[in-house]
């Protein structure tokens, strides 16, 4: 079975470029382009014999987003250059998390970090995005594109259920781009700030898949239901709703808990 890798920074991709060569293996190396190099660098696809010989050498030096089947990309990347905006709000996303996806194992998830901040344009995404979900509280705003979810936090990006990698790249800049032309628009935006009555931590449990699957970091859903209600828990480290077989009770949690 052929491993996909990639890195936060070409830096570290360079290393283990390096390391691969003094090796003497053979790799396969799938590049984000002109279009997606804002938002990606270089991968590495590798077989797991040679992911063991480079573990084997026990260099510091070497730096992985993480490991993944290799799929082949089922989406070309367009030799265009990526499209500049004045005020760039979002700047450069980095992949510093790439694993499998829990509810789907022919998927990846993955978490981005931005070298920009999407705080001040939440409210104009709000308004102009009818079915995304927006906590003015935390601050972070949930969509979905088709199967995929898409959680948007001030300078991170969490995706699951994305098909590869060349297809976490083009998710990555079709975000780059919206935030960037929202904001771009925001004089001709009423930024919506709405929130929802705080729900009753029971009401919350009962919106739950109540399995107790503990994924969520707490041994009961009740329990994860009262951090819910505290404050102190994100809705969407509910991995069996927003990753998993349980994803038909994510409208109507998101929908009751948007105010906490």
């Amino acid at each position: 079975m052929d491993l996909l890798t990639t890195f936060p920074r070409l830096q570290e991709y360079e290393t283990v470029k390096k390391a691969l060569g003094a090796l003497s293996v053979t790799y396969k190396i799938i590049t984000p382009g002109n279009l997606y190099r804002r938002v990606g660098v270089p991968a590495i696809v590798m077989s797991e014999e040679t992911r063991m010989a480079l573990y084997s050498n026990e260099s510091d030096d070497l730096f992985f987003s993480g490991w993944v089947e290799y799929r082949a990309p089922q989406h070309e990347i367009d030799d265009v250059e990526p499209k500049d905006f004045k005020a760039d709000i979002f700047g450069e996303a980095t992949i510093m998390v790439l694993a499998p996806c829990i509810a789907d194992r022919s998927k990846i998830r993955l978490v981005a970090h931005i070298s920009g901040s999407l705080s001040d344009v939440f409210p104009y995404l709000n308004s102009e995005m009818k079915r995304a979900f927006y906590n003015a509280n935390a601050p972070y705003l949930t969509f979905k594109d088709d199967y995929r979810s898409i959680s948007l936090f001030p300078h991170r990006i969490a995706i699951a259920k994305a098909d590869e990698i060349v297809d976490a790249w083009r998710v990555l800049e079709m975000i780059r781009r919206l935030v960037n032309e929202v904001w771009m628009r925001r004089d001709e935006i009423e930024p919506s700030y709405k929130t929802r009555k705080k729900p009753p931590a029971l009401a919350i449990y009962k919106h739950l898949p109540q399995t107790n699957c503990g994924e969520c970091g707490q041994n009961t859903c009740l329990a994860f239901a009262l951090q819910l209600f505290a404050g102190s828990a994100n809705i969407t480290q509910c991995l069996p709703v927003f990753e998993g077989k349980f994803s038909h009770l994510q409208y109507e949690l998101l929908e009751m808990c948007a105010s906490l």
